[in-house]
């Protein structure tokens, strides 16, 4: 186990319930994510954490593969699919990079909350471009760091970025804003349908993209 899955695993019993202030963030973002979801479709859930969002997801499409670094979050999110009686998501420990997943063949990939930590964001945006079917939709949510925020928050971010300094938060947490999603998007091969920064004590940044059949 790496450092990154220790620490996940770590924060997983309590995610949810530090998650709750920013729950109207969550809430608006998983309702605008619903108009864009098909019967049809498949989707890739990549850093679902807890399980939330898919299984709210579920009754709009096909099938999800939700997956996470940590274990300890597949666990709880299993759970709350059983609970639910969730049945067509299947939730797995595995990475984005995983070679077992085939190119072009996803018709939405999500990524909410997670550009930001991970350690080659451009790399992440080019692989969910060659995962996704032509035309497939990639929706992320981003935490805008560099962006307006409450004062509680950002004392908050600051103390975080201090014990990611001294390695106690063994991830990256990037301080980046609306425009660095939109190069990232831009260079990985995408073309944005819609976008919207929702603000809530904190700014965070809701992106639909197209994948470019020109990428």
């Amino acid at each position: 186990m790496n450092k990154s899955e220790e620490f996940w695993d770590g924060a997983s019993k309590n995610y949810d319930k530090t998650e709750e202030r920013f729950e109207y963030i969550h809430h608006k973002s998983r309702e605008s994510t619903k108009r864009f979801l098909k019967d049809g479709d498949l989707v890739l859930d990549y850093g679902c954490g807890t399980g939330t969002a898919a299984c709210q997801f579920s009754e709009r499409v096909k099938e999800i593969h939700a997956i996470d670094i940590s274990a300890k979050m597949i666990e709880i999110a299993k759970e709350k699919a059983a609970v639910a009686k969730v049945e067509n998501v299947s939730f797995e420990q595995s990475d984005i990079f995983d070679s077992k997943y085939s190119n072009e063949a996803y018709d939405v990939i999500l990524a909410f909350n997670m550009l930001h930590t991970v350690p080659d964001p451009q790399g992440v945006v080019q692989r969910i471009n060659k995962l996704l079917k032509p035309e497939g939709l990639f929706i992320s949510v981003t935490p805008c760091l560099r962006q307006k925020m409450s004062f509680v928050v950002n004392l908050q971010i600051q103390l975080v970025r201090v014990l990611c300094k001294l390695g106690v938060i063994p991830i990256s947490i990037r301080r980046i804003t609306k425009s660095d999603v939109d190069s990232l998007l831009g260079v990985g091969g995408f073309q944005a349908l819609e976008s919207e920064v929702i603000y809530k004590n904190a700014s965070s940044y809701f992106v639909v993209a197209k994948k470019n059949q020109k990428a």
